[in-house]
């Protein structure tokens, strides 16, 4: 898994107070944004924070690349709907070799992991199997409606693969850039960076979370699970360990390698 924050709004935080300060002022915005030093900028975004105010932290934006994570992780990913996302297309993307995340409690077991290497291998197989059964039909139905030999078997490997792919697991490796507001990205911080979150999905949200901190500590200095700076909001699902949570988020806010 790799996780790189791409891009972002230049100067997030003198951005955010910027667009706040102007609901209150009859003064411009060049002279709002250029009477804000760093420290001004920073104070008025905790204010915020405090206060609640949070429509004026939709004005910064964090796009991330991200490599190596599962199609369950996209199935999971893309219910944040107030985002972008670009994904690597299975249907113009040939897997005839695909990469897989293995789960860590079945690396951990021997057994397990056999079963689910030899399920991987499967699944090549049966993908390869069908995308040439596929493909040699097309190309022939192409070739009789009288497309250039090239061009059909282009036109005939595309249409094979766009159903060949339904065999593809859930642990195929993808890779997508996706673009969040900061608003957005509080939210998906308090979701998924919780105990309970499946571990994928955890994992790129602790990296992100470490990312952005890096760059707009201020904006993010909340950010975590809903336990970080407050209460458990799993009521009877709670994984009961709030101590632990608080002291690692602690550290990734300091920017210290906490223990996982």
């Amino acid at each position: 898994m790799t996780v790189t924050l791409l891009t972002y709004t230049p100067q997030p935080e003198k951005t955010v107070a910027c667009a706040a300060k102007l609901c209150y002022s009859a003064s411009g915005v060049d002279q709002l944004y250029e009477g804000l030093t760093n420290e001004k900028a920073s104070d008025f975004v905790q204010m915020l924070a405090e206060i609640g105010h949070e429509s004026p932290i939709e004005h910064a934006s964090f796009t991330f690349a991200l490599e190596g994570v599962s199609r369950s992780l996209l199935a999971q990913i893309t219910r944040h709907r107030l985002a972008s996302f670009s994904v690597q297309s299975q249907r113009y993307v040939k897997e005839s070799d695909f990469s897989f995340v293995t789960p860590p409690e079945i690396a951990a077991d021997p057994a397990a992991h056999e079963v689910f290497l030899k399920s991987m291998e499967r699944a090549v197989e049966d993908y390869n199997t069908l995308a040439d059964l596929l493909q040699k039909r097309h190309e022939q139905s192409f070739l009789e409606a009288g497309l250039p030999e090239k061009e059909a078997k282009r036109k005939a490997e595309k249409k094979a693969i766009e159903d060949a792919r339904f065999v593809l697991p859930n642990a195929c490796a993808t890779k997508m850039i996706l673009t969040m507001n900061a608003r957005s990205l509080l939210n998906f911080f308090k979701l998924r960076c919780c105990n309970r979150a499946q571990w994928e999905i955890k994992a790129v949200a602790d990296e992100m979370l470490r990312q952005v901190c890096a760059v707009a500590p201020t904006l993010f200095a909340a950010a975590g699970p809903s336990c970080y700076h407050g209460s458990c909001s799993e009521g009877k699902m709670s994984c009961g360990k709030a101590a632990q949570v608080r002291a690692f988020y602690t550290m990734l806010h300091n920017r210290q390698t906490p223990e996982p």
